[in-house]
């Protein structure tokens, strides 16, 4: 078992109707369970790194981890860097065997998003690593915002089909009414615009901002062209943080891998449940 590209498990996922689960992890016991989550139901998943994240385990640590955990549970997976904005990590993530990466200069203006998502696909193709850029802007939670502001952020159907000619991109990260972080009140997907993006560039495209994201909108956004989902919130705070707390405060004997296990089964709850909803269970 290896680390294989995004666009191949898109594919999979286009070819079965269905979406690949992409979740952040922050440490060992998350990956682990992200990727014992995908062993048992056979399914691909995209494992993604923060910059942060990098920070903190290392670059070379977590590609070797990828790689061992991969062979351990004997499922492939993809690794990929998640929301970069350093070109010269982006550049080392690839080198060094990342398998996807995403380029996010979605603050920028169009022609120098174009231009920095030029570079990371040019650079990308030498090892056929898979690039995944943004158009428009997922942002966090954000209190006072209203409608007409949000919307501004809105990736435009038209724009999307000039940024995929433009950049030859594997996939196309969209904002149509998702943000990163927990809603305070249920979202509202913009599906019409996700059929018209879907309509004009016929690429894979990714739907960020999945936690808190009903289950029936996930698949209603699957059916519309949605391949690729990212959770990252829901691992943080339910796989990671309540875990260590609920189980730190039962555990008697002061022994560390007790919360580590809790922590790994946790995230693989996680990660299964969500797999079952994104309809990707079997396919590998």
């Amino acid at each position: 078992m290896s680390l294989v590209t995004m666009k191949y498990f898109l594919e999979k996922a286009r070819k079965n109707k269905c979406a690949v689960g992409a979740f952040n992890f922050f440490g060992l016991e998350n990956l682990r369970g992200i990727i014992k989550a995908a062993s048992s139901k056979k399914s691909p998943v995209i494992a993604m790194a923060s910059m942060g994240a990098l920070k903190v385990m290392g670059l070379d640590v977590v590609v070797s981890a990828a790689r061992a955990l991969s062979q351990e549970y004997e499922t492939d997976i993809v690794l990929h860097l998640d929301h970069c904005t350093d070109m010269d990590l982006l550049f080392m993530c690839i080198d060094h065997g990342f398998t996807s990466v995403m380029i996010d200069a979605s603050d920028k203006d169009y022609d120098e998003n174009v231009r920095l998502t030029r570079l990371a696909v040019d650079y990308a193709a030498k090892t056929g690593c898979s690039v995944e850029a943004e158009l428009g802007h997922v942002g966090g939670v954000e209190d006072n915002i209203v409608v007409s502001e949000r919307e501004a952020l809105f990736t435009v159907p038209e724009d999307a089909e000039k940024f995929v000619n433009d950049t030859n991109i594997d996939a196309l990260a969209v904002s149509v009414g998702t943000v990163h972080g927990f809603y305070k009140l249920p979202p509202k997907l913009d599906f019409e615009r996700i059929t018209a993006i879907h309509t004009r560039t016929a690429i894979p495209l990714v739907l960020h901002g999945g936690t808190g994201v009903s289950d029936e909108d996930f698949k209603k956004a699957i059916g519309l062209g949605i391949l690729k989902i990212n959770v990252g919130t829901e691992l943080k705070v339910h796989g990671y943080f309540d875990v260590m707390k609920n189980t730190s405060l039962a555990v008697k004997d002061s022994d560390p891998r007790k919360v580590s296990t809790a922590i790994v089964d946790a995230c693989a709850s996680i990660v299964s449940t969500k797999i079952e909803v994104f309809g990707s269970r079997g396919i590998l």
